[in-house]
């Protein structure tokens, strides 16, 4: 952890979980900060990713998940034919405006989760091979993958970064606070 998430206050459960949410989005965010598009687009090691393509993941990812719990279909349809773009940016694709429409996700997902009736709510999973039958899962689960989610993925860009240029995550704190 570089950064700290505050005490949630007395019995504010969603609160404390949608603080660690954004804790690792602002890792994956801090990771891209002065870089060039051609920076974000580049795979600096031996893994395919890249910054862009992991901003782009991450948005896609909640914004599927948040889908999922309104029981609507995602945004973005993702199967084997187009999988492998949801890992980098395509056509016009920029890193300004994946931020924007991660902003936008991040909003509707807090929104959504703090007027819920209760974080015990659950919701369908898709019929997926990889879910199992008629599964359900409640809100809470929800907000606990997401910090997974990005948790995982703020660590790959981390890597790819240091990579990149040599600036490590404490840096990347310093510089957000300094501009």
């Amino acid at each position: 952890m570089v950064t700290h998430v505050s005490a949630e206050m007395q019995g504010d459960e969603r609160g404390a979980l949608l603080a660690f949410v954004e804790e690792q989005r602002g890792g994956i965010r801090r990771a891209l900060l002065g870089l060039t598009e051609e920076q974000a687009r580049s795979r600096p090691s031996a893994s395919e990713l890249s910054l862009g393509g992991l901003l782009k993941h991450v948005a896609e990812v909640e914004q599927s998940w948040l889908a999922r719990a309104r029981q609507e279909p995602p945004a973005v349809h993702r199967d084997e034919t187009n999988w492998h773009e949801t890992f980098q940016l395509v056509g016009d694709e920029t890193v300004a405006s994946k931020v924007a429409y991660w902003e936008q996700v991040a909003a509707e997902t807090e929104k959504y989760i703090r007027s819920a009736p209760s974080l015990d709510d659950t919701f369908p999973l898709p019929p997926d091979p990889w879910f199992p039958p008629e599964g359900r899962v409640s809100l809470r689960w929800l907000c606990l993958h997401l910090i997974r989610e990005m948790a995982r993925h703020a660590g790959h860009a981390d890597i790819i970064r240091e990579s990149l240029d040599g600036r490590t995550a404490f840096e990347l704190v310093a510089l957000e606070q300094a501009g």
